[in-house]
This record gives structure tokens, sequence and C-alpha cells, in this order.
């Protein structure tokens, strides 16, 4: 049976990339905004603490349409990252994909078959370790929200912030999605190229090389499709609350969120 796929879209320009970052920190402040916050409020980019609310907790706000970038990283990140080093074996692994590859994009571009397939293995090796249910809760607390660092998931959706409880969301991807490798559809693919994160039969995340251009070369991505991911959270955390007119809260958040008077 063909597998369903992330689409590709072309590369970003510079200006694609300086918009959509924009857009990204835009939706931060009306975020901030929505619950009672000053223009100048606090946030750490790097740690994905895109909004610091009142109570002094952490939200990873995301946006767009279609998909998340959840992380781009080299190799540095994976061998320098505490976290990634100690995720039993997982950080390892993702940084022998990108040593499957030579040093350079020309390099690549004259033997690419040698590189996609010395990534197979490591590839296929990720996917195994994911299909525990633990190893993949362990990926996605850091990949979602730093470790810990990050305490919600607050989604725009219909000009709307949905907020959900971090621990509940990796709970609930961990125990619903599927662990597989990509196959070849046609002549002249490689299998195995990346991991699939699956919902309901179609892929809702990917973790894939860039292999596509210089500019990230050597870099892994992990990207997730918005609208399935949403169906997943939507399904699987029913119990809702209006925080106010712009601002829902699911699930485990209740419990967490809005320890405040909203304005």
């Amino acid at each position: 049976m063909a597998e369903s796929k992330i689409r590709k879209s072309r590369a970003s320009t510079s200006e694609q990339a300086r918009q959509y970052r924009q857009q990204g920190h835009d939706d931060a402040l009306l975020f901030a905004i929505s619950i009672g916050l000053n223009k100048d409020y606090q946030n750490d980019i790097k740690a994905k603490k895109d909004v610091i609310d009142p109570s002094g907790d952490a939200h990873s706000v995301k946006s767009g349409q279609k998909k998340w970038q959840i992380f781009l990283y080299g190799l540095n990140r994976f061998e320098n990252d505490t976290f990634f080093k100690v995720m039993n074996g997982i950080g390892q692994l993702l940084a022998n994909c990108i040593k499957s590859f030579p040093d350079t994009f020309e390099e690549y571009q004259l033997n690419k078959t040698k590189a996609k397939e010395n990534l197979r293995i490591h590839m296929v090796a990720i996917a195994e370790k994911l299909k525990e249910t633990h190893r993949l809760k362990a990926f996605l607390s850091k990949s979602l929200f730093n470790g810990g660092e990050v305490n919600y998931l607050t989604v725009l959706e219909h000009n709307k912030f949905h907020v959900f409880w971090g621990k509940e969301v990796e709970k609930v991807m961990a125990d619903n999605l599927e662990v597989t490798n990509s196959q070849a559809r046609q002549a002249g693919q490689f299998p195995e190229q990346k991991v699939i994160l699956k919902y309901e039969g179609t892929n809702l995340g990917e973790i894939e090389m860039r292999n596509d251009s210089p500019v990230h070369y050597r870099e892994i991505r992990f990207n997730m499709v918005k609208p399935k991911a949403m169906k997943l959270l939507f399904n699987k955390i029913a119990l809702k609350k209006n925080f106010n007119a712009n601002v829902i809260v699911y699930g485990e958040a209740l419990k967490h969120f809005g320890r405040w008077s909203p304005k």
C-alpha cells in the first residue's frame, strides 16, 4: 500500500523565513496580550519559551496553517546537548545520521547514493527505539518542550488560542502515534530515509535529513502536520473551558493554567 506523506515545499527564501519568524512573534504577542500581559512580555526563543504567563509558566506558541517545524538541528546540538546525549542512544543515532553524509554539499552531490545507503541503518534504528512508548515520550518532551522547561503547547487555530498541558500532549502523542520508516515509492528513491510518526494511518510527523540545499545541509528536521496534530489532540483531550473570549483551556491544563485573575 502506498504510504501517505508530508508534501515537500520549496526551500524558503531568507525573506520568507524572516516573515515566518515575524508571524510567530506576532502570534506570541497576541497570546500574551490575550492573557493580560503587556507588549514587553518575557520570552526565551532558544528554550522554546515563546510566552511566560503571569504564573511564571512557559508556553510554546504555534500557529501556521500546514506545518510546525519542531526543530532543525545540526551535529553540535546532538553531540553537546545533555538531554540528547543521555536519551538511550537516540541522540547518538541522530548524530550518526548526519555523519552518514560527507562534510560538504558538493561532495554529497557527487555520490548521493552512498550517503543515502549509509543513512538507512541509522533511521531504522531510531524508529525501532521510538516504537517503545516511554522513549517516544521522552523524545517528544525534548523536542516540543525542551525536556520539561516549557509547560504548555498553545496553538492558534480558528482565531482562538488552544492551551494544552505539555505532559498530557507528550502522553497522548506517545500513546497514539505509530512509528515507522519511509518507503521508496518509485524507481530512483531510497527506502528508510525518514522516521515517520503516523496517526490514523497518515503522516503526522517526519524526522528527516535536510539534503536539498547547501543552506541547511547536514541538519535534521522534525516537522509535524498541524491539522493532523490538532485532530489528535482534540480527539483525545475533550474536556475544555473558556478562559476568556480568545483562549480555550483543555484537559490537564485546567488544573494549572489561569492561576491569576484574567483581564
